[in-house]
């Protein structure tokens, strides 16, 4: 409604545009969605609690809050430190693993922060595209430091523990980047639709207004995630077994350990992954739909080639993430077991951050450009400082 006024007095002739008909459908569903979206996760959540307590709100309605003060009793508190049994419980060659995972995570971590430095230095690789791909990198970097780090010393360490609220945590960025980072590549999706199928459209289209609008919205949405899931998944009691069978604070693995029922959780947690992910699929799905129908109208094989190659890193890198996302959010539980799991965790937390940069720079011809350029200026400056040092002395 604030918006609505601002329309009204800050672009009064745009007034019967910006605020047609359709725009306020539009805004009326998504804020009763957004408010049933909460009721539907929040309300089965919090009355599947065992009151075992007073039985006395001490309020005039049902309040989640209150209501949450008569789920245990004080003997019964999360306080406890995890124990992460690892990728493998036992190693007979910790070493080996731990040289391994740590150059994978040296090259992601490298790569994606050269290639972040890339975009932000190269005046050439100020694009739109370039500009999500730089937060593609943001994200791969910082994903992959939320796990291997602890997972590396875990491997030199006999102390496998986690604090509650370092597991909290890890939970809360797990679902935070792994979200983003769905809707980020459903975003560049339509960012290579715009350049494909609308490229004279393609500076209005894709300002820098709507580029700041896209990454703002993917860092939300991602956040929403972490938001709504961790508190709830770290409420409920875990009062038996402290050993979480994974090599970090993955949301089903660490449910395996209440001790009450969580199968309605998981359920709505299914159903609001569901959700994360059909969002972006669709926009992909739309998107490279419309590609393919212009691709195949073009009469000219150079014009079909450069489309092909505008979106091929993109599709790589789609159909790897999307897989694991895929086998991680969409199949039932019959069908996961402990070592799938970790080995499909391995892949999109470990492998996924190292692809990435890879993929989009070794075919990229201005990425290549403007890695020589920055080496360039760089043994350019040294030779100057090492000739102003030789005439000093």
């Amino acid at each position: 409604m604030s918006y609505d006024r601002y329309v009204a007095i800050c672009n009064p002739l745009r007034y019967p545009v910006l605020m047609s008909h359709r725009v306020c459908l539009l805004i009326v569903a998504a804020a009763w969605l957004e408010g049933s979206a909460d009721g539907f996760l929040l309300t089965p959540v919090s009355m599947q609690f065992p009151f075992c307590a007073s039985r006395e709100i001490n309020h005039f309605f049902c309040e989640p809050r209150s209501c949450c003060h008569l789920d245990m009793e004080p003997t019964l508190h999360n306080s406890t430190d995890f124990l992460l049994l690892g990728l493998i419980p036992c190693p007979a060659l910790p070493g080996l693993i731990f040289t391994v995972v740590f150059s994978i995570f040296t090259v992601a971590v490298t790569t994606n922060v050269v290639m972040a430095l890339l975009i932000h230095m190269d005046s050439c690789l100020h694009t739109p595209m370039y500009l999500l791909l730089s937060q593609l990198s943001i994200m791969d970097t910082v994903y992959i430091c939320v796990t291997v780090p602890k997972m590396l010393q875990d491997l030199l360490s006999k102390e496998k523990t986690i604090s509650f609220l370092g597991c909290a945590l890890q939970i809360f960025l797990y679902l935070t980047l792994i979200r983003g980072e769905f809707f980020l590549l459903g975003l560049m999706a339509y960012d290579r639709y715009v350049a494909v199928c609308n490229p004279l459209r393609y500076p209005l289209l894709m300002n820098c207004r709507i580029c700041l609008i896209m990454v703002l919205g993917s860092w939300v949405g991602g956040s929403l995630d972490g938001f709504m899931l961790m508190p709830v998944t770290m409420s409920f009691p875990y009062c038996g077994s402290r050993k979480i069978n994974h090599f970090f604070c993955e949301i089903p693995a660490v449910l395996k350990l209440s001790c009450i029922d969580t199968s309605l959780y998981e359920t709505l947690m299914y159903a609001c992954c569901m959700l994360m992910l059909l969002i972006p699929i669709s926009i992909i799905s739309v998107s490279y739909t419309r590609i393919l129908i212009t691709v195949y109208r073009m009469n000219s094989a150079e014009g079909r080639r450069k489309a092909f190659a505008t979106c091929s890193s993109h599709i790589t890198v789609v159909s790897m993430f999307y897989r694991a996302a895929f086998y991680t959010n969409v199949l039932p539980h019959s069908y996961h077991m402990p070592e799938k799991d970790k080995a499909v965790s391995v892949f999109y937390t470990i492998l996924t951050p190292m692809f990435n940069p890879l993929i989009y720079s070794l075919r990229n011809k201005e990425v290549a450009s403007a890695l020589r350029k920055v080496l360039g200026r760089c043994a350019s400056s040294q030779r100057i400082r090492a000739g102003d040092l030789s005439r000093k002395y």
